[in-house]
């Protein structure tokens, strides 16, 4: 938002376009900390409860969404800010997706009703170089490779070497990521999901269980979800679920900063939040034309 506003203070427009592939969905206002009216400060936000909790949304879907509102934004003459802690979603967008077909659907269903020792094990012997570069408990990439190789003769990388659709080459791309001390990071973990309690979570996750979606779709999975659908069917307590979904938001946020840290382009600034000058570090965007 400094950067939005900053950009209207010099005379130009900006679009917010979200990046986060919880705040993509209309039912996890609260547990996703989607910005409120209020924080928008009238500033246009573009894919922010977008997508309806039964319909997943694969980084396809918002890259191809994404696409459309940065060229939208570019047509009416303003900046679009991407916003987000979704790595994956930045990296389909600037470099291109994987054009893997369709799969059958009886063999995903068959790779992801395996136990993940068993997916893993089958891994090492139809796609070793995949299997090579993935956790053996990672059972959701698992059974993507696995389900990839059984479908299509192909494995994953395969595909994934032949990536198209990416922006990188028809955009001016002015990147910052935010890196903040890590101690403080969890400190404010803790204190968010505290406070998302406070704030109406248990209602929003009473109300989407009530849902009845599948228990396989992205939204099901969400941090927090889990942990408060603990608490409402008795089996934890609310500060059990509390510090269940703590520890979770924090383990999460160690894996993206990893992330954030080792797998964006190197010439990317990284910087402490409390250490971004807007004036210096968006020089370029915050020319008056």
């Amino acid at each position: 938002m400094r950067l939005a506003l900053a950009l209207q203070a010099a005379g130009r427009e900006a679009v917010v376009i979200n990046a986060d592939s919880a705040q993509v969905y209309a039912d996890l206002a609260v547990l996703s900390a989607r910005p409120s009216e209020a924080e928008m400060q009238g500033v246009p936000h573009r894919l922010f409860g977008t997508w309806d909790g039964a319909q997943a949304c694969t980084v396809a879907d918002w890259a191809a969404a994404a696409r459309e509102e940065i060229a939208l934004a570019h047509d009416a003459g303003a900046v679009p800010i991407l916003v987000g802690g979704s790595g994956l979603y930045i990296r389909t967008l600037l470099d291109g997706i994987a054009p893997v077909p369709e799969i059958d659907p009886a063999v995903r269903a068959e790779a992801r009703a395996l136990p993940v020792a068993e997916a893993y094990a089958a891994l090492q012997i139809e796609d070793p170089e995949r299997a090579a570069v993935l956790a053996p408990g990672d059972s959701q990439r698992i059974a993507r490779a696995l389900e990839v190789i059984r479908s299509t003769a192909r494995p994953l990388g395969a595909w994934q070497s032949e990536r198209r659709g990416g922006i990188a080459r028809d955009i001016a791309l002015t990147p910052l990521v935010l890196l903040p001390d890590r101690e403080a990071l969890y400190a404010r973990c803790d204190a968010r999901f505290a406070a998302m309690v406070e704030r109406g979570a248990i209602a929003e996750v009473t109300a989407l269980l009530a849902r009845g979606l599948d228990g396989n779709l992205p939204l099901k999975r969400a941090i927090g979800v889990p942990e408060l659908k603990e608490y409402l069917a008795g089996h934890l307590t609310l500060p059990e679920a509390i510090s269940a979904g703590q520890r979770a938001t924090r383990q999460y946020a160690k894996r993206q900063y990893t992330w954030l840290r080792h797998q964006l382009p190197f010439e990317w600034p990284r910087l402490d939040a409390e250490d971004v000058r807007i004036e210096s570090v968006f020089a370029r965007l915050l020319r008056n034309y």
